[in-house]
């Protein structure tokens, strides 16, 4: 589901929505660089995981759940999905497709211990972001004369999301005592923690979209969702490359 932003050349410099939007896109940049830079799950969380065995349900909803609302790179990719979303009904449908895709890729890439570099499913998690953007400018329409489906898009990146939680989980050694179930109970914390995110991130959209200055503005948003996407994949690159 994608809609059309009018735009209006200068319009957005007149009004000090500009400064917050840019104040929240810069506040973004500064999480995304130390996500970058630490790249991983924290070094308590590390350490709790690495020395404990058997099925430990609550302990790896709390780490899922806190990696999800920590994770800038999903939330950015989740706020693109739901911009032009207003009915629950909607949001349902897309926010499902998200989960079924990650989920299936996180359970999959663990258990198969698929090695794949987490620079590189991150780089293409940031480019699901700009992705995003494009599609909600209205970007492919105007390039290529057709609307790719966002259903689809979706779904397919939300396989890559759920490779990138895999990676973080297979830095370290995971017992095989009750893996399969604290995997279970990992992406149960993911989902709670995916349905917090959202349900802030739609409370403060509920508010801006009854506002006048929405449409002014959802270009802008959308430019800046654009560059924390480039902007990521770029500091997921060099880390590729340099580390």
């Amino acid at each position: 589901m994608t809609s059309v932003i009018r735009r209006d050349p200068g319009s957005w410099l007149r009004s000090p929505w500009t400064f917050l939007v840019l104040a929240i896109g810069f506040l973004f940049l500064e999480g995304l660089l130390s996500q970058a830079l630490a790249h991983g799950v924290a070094e308590g969380d590390k350490g709790y995981i690495q020395e404990t065995s058997g099925f430990l349900f609550w302990p790896f909803v709390y780490l899922g759940a806190k990696h999800m609302v920590t994770g800038y790179d999903h939330l950015l990719f989740l706020f693109g999905v739901i911009f032009f979303l207003y009915q629950m009904k909607d949001i349902s449908i897309y926010v499902t497709l998200f989960a079924i895709g990650h989920s299936s890729t996180l359970l999959l890439g663990v258990l198969t211990d698929i090695s794949v570099s987490s620079y590189l499913v991150d780089a293409i998690i940031g480019l699901s972001v700009v992705y995003k953007a494009l599609d909600n400018m209205g970007a492919f329409q105007r390039w290529f004369g057709f609307q790719p489906s966002t259903k689809g898009a979706t779904l397919i990146f939300g396989l890559f999301h759920g490779f990138g939680l895999a990676t973080k989980l297979q830095d370290f050694q995971l017992s095989p005592d009750g893996l399969f179930l604290n995997l279970v109970a990992f992406n149960i914390g993911v989902e709670i923690g995916q349905l917090l995110a959202l349900g802030g991130i739609l409370i403060l959209m509920g508010f801006w979209r009854r506002s006048n200055s929405f449409w002014e503005h959802a270009y802008l948003t959308n430019v800046v969702l654009m560059t924390l996407g480039f902007l990521l994949t770029g500091y997921q690159l060099v880390g590729f490359f340099v580390m």
